[in-house]
């Protein structure tokens, strides 16, 4: 049976994905890629409820266009969002809502500005706001709004 016209343009595109991101050994170490993203975050400086960071932008959290992969954006950004409610909470809590908003993209060798920040803190909720800047321009990139549940789950 042959193939739909589609197959081959859906078949190349991800051909061209796995070629471009190398699946290493190490992958398959636990926190792999937290730390992976960790390291290109640069924590400037933290107050009450907010935290300044700079992360770099290169090819190895780049995608096949040479700009911040999504998956980067989402990473760092809940990674920020939870030391923010863990400063200003010290209670169990989990990730139960995460919102995203991809408004430019940010260039292999941009630094970005990552601002988190806590809008509400009631006694079962959490919501954080991260922002990224591209520090050149001061341009928004990303925003993204995750809502953490405190435990034990009130009936929500």
């Amino acid at each position: 049976m042959a193939s739909p016209p589609y197959t081959a343009p859906v078949e190349n595109f991800f051909w061209r994905i796995r070629r471009h991101q190398d699946i290493l050994e190490d992958s398959e170490r636990k926190n792999f890629y937290s730390d992976m993203i960790v390291c290109h975050l640069k924590v400037d400086r933290n107050e009450s409820g907010r935290i300044y960071c700079t992360l770099k932008v290169d090819a190895s959290c780049a995608n096949p266009h040479n700009t911040l992969h999504g998956g980067v954006v989402a990473s760092v950004a809940a990674e920020v969002g939870l030391a923010c409610a863990k400063m200003m909470a010290g209670e169990e809590f989990f990730l139960g809502e995460h919102n995203t908003a991809y408004l430019a993209a940010a260039g292999i060798n941009a630094e970005i500005e990552v601002e988190g920040c806590i809008l509400r803190k009631g006694r079962s909720v959490i919501v954080t706001c991260i922002n990224f800047r591209i520090k050149e321009s001061k341009k928004l990139a990303y925003t993204t709004r995750s809502t953490y549940y405190v435990m034990p789950v009130a009936s929500l």
